[in-house]
């Protein structure tokens, strides 16, 4: 469906009744770790609506998953929020029953401050696996986020940086739209930059659909004054996700902590949207869509050591589960990603992951090809199995582009998939190896 969509300022607090402040509570140490080399970056925020809202959440299947995934999924069946309190610099994962009371430790304290029920607080965590959280600095910076909450662009900035890990910058966006003659907007954030390939479910549960694997966590957070019921919500979420954060991949690792929460509190005053047939639904979905995938791609854009943005189109495969397969197994082959970094059209290594993915794949019917992303015309190396007499300098200039699309069409059935990727390059590895000289850069 085609909605009217306009960019404005604030993201998270663009929406009507919405509040946020970050600040810097030393919850790890200066900087992020290895390589980040950020300062006195913030590392706590507080999100706050003003009235009560419904809620929305998809988490990561990583069958570990963080202890803050654990509460935010079972105050999900709830379907109401009023504030989300998040940190960086450390996961709060692997650390067992004290783990579990910290996150919950973290709802009270925002519960308290803001006399509202423990339940309707959402706990998010990222960066350092298997490390206890530093409570007494997360109480201070709670304290000090509940006295700066504002709903400027400034206080959206702020705590877009406090979620930051190897993030190289912030990730925001909002839009406005209509809704009958209603005004009614969507503003979101994220991070992420490695450890990025979610796969996640309304539950944490582990669909088939969803990709299984050996999988820095992605963060997300949406805030909109559309008036929604929280299982349409939770509709709309999920379609959303499914066409944007499940379809990215950087390195083919799944986070523990992997999360996507909206809030939706109603003070735009539209006609409720009460069920998937409401006649506003088609536009909400739309907008939430776009939004979600804006966030997604930023996440691609922003990986560790990414030079080249790569969306992988699959076309012609037999099934969605083919396509999807076959996508990712593209996306993710390291052969691939690297030779992307050279400027190399390397169609054998394309055709070589899509054998060994699960999808069905007859050589003879396989079409490889490159274009520009807002360009129709198509650069074949490849078709029906065999190399084209496209000059091989026409595919290198093709593949030169800080970003292209690649085309494969599998000839084999209707069903079609989409991944967005990147290049693998030596920053990724120079960032990401361990260092027996420096303990504090190992671990989780």
């Amino acid at each position: 469906m085609s909605v009217a969509l306009k960019s404005i300022l604030g993201a998270i607090v663009a929406p009507r009744g919405f509040l946020t402040a970050g600040v810097f509570c030393d919850i790890k140490r200066l900087g992020t770790g290895k390589g980040s080399a950020k300062g006195k970056k913030r590392d706590l925020a507080l999100i706050v609506s003003e009235v009560p809202a419904a809620v929305a959440g998809m988490f990561t299947t990583n069958q570990i998953c963080a202890a803050p995934v654990k509460v935010c999924a079972e105050r999900m069946k709830g379907g109401v929020a009023q504030a989300v309190v998040v940190n960086s610099g450390n996961a709060n994962a692997c650390t067992g029953k004290q783990g579990l009371k910290d996150a919950l430790a973290m709802s009270d304290l925002v519960a308290k401050q803001f006399h509202l029920p423990a339940e309707h607080i959402f706990v998010a965590s990222t960066g350092r696996i298997g490390v206890n959280l530093p409570m007494a600095n997360v109480k201070n910076g709670i304290l000090e986020c509940a006295e700066l909450l504002g709903d400027g662009p400034e206080h959206a900035a702020e705590t877009a940086e406090a979620i930051m890990t190897s993030d190289t910058r912030p990730k925001q966006v909002a839009i406005e739209f209509k809704l009958g003659r209603k005004s009614v907007r969507i503003g979101g954030i994220c991070k992420g930059a490695g450890m990025i390939q979610p796969g996640m479910s309304a539950t944490g549960a582990r669909p088939a659909a969803v990709p299984q694997g050996v999988h820095a966590t992605m963060l997300c957070f949406i805030t909109t004054d559309t008036a929604i019921e929280a299982k349409v919500l939770q509709t709309a979420l999920q379609e959303a996700v499914a066409h944007s954060f499940n379809c990215i991949t950087v390195d083919g690792d799944m986070s523990t902590n992997d999360t996507v929460l909206v809030l939706a509190n109603g003070l735009a005053e539209n006609a409720k949207i009460s069920s998937a047939k409401h006649k506003d639904f088609a536009a909400f979905q739309a907008a939430l869509k776009h939004v979600c995938l804006e966030l997604a791609k930023m996440i691609v854009r922003d990986g560790e050591g990414v030079t080249r943005f790569v969306t992988v189109h699959v076309s012609g495969a037999k099934t969605f589960a083919d396509a999807d397969a076959a996508a990712r197994a593209v996306a993710n082959s390291t052969l691939v990603k690297t030779s992307w970094f050279g400027g190399d059209p390397n169609w054998g290594r394309i055709i070589d992951a899509l054998g060994y993915s699960p999808a069905t794949i007859v050589e003879e019917k396989v079409d490889i090809a490159y274009s520009t992303p807002t360009s129709k015309k198509r650069f074949h190396s490849l078709k029906k199995g065999q190399p084209t007499k496209t000059p091989f300098k026409t595919l290198c200039a093709a593949v030169a582009a800080k970003e292209f699309d690649l085309h494969i069409n599998l000839n084999l059935g209707k069903s079609a998939a989409v991944m967005y990727t990147c290049d693998l390059t030596e920053e990724y590895v120079d960032f990401n190896k361990g260092d027996v000289s420096d303990p504090t850069t190992l671990g989780g």
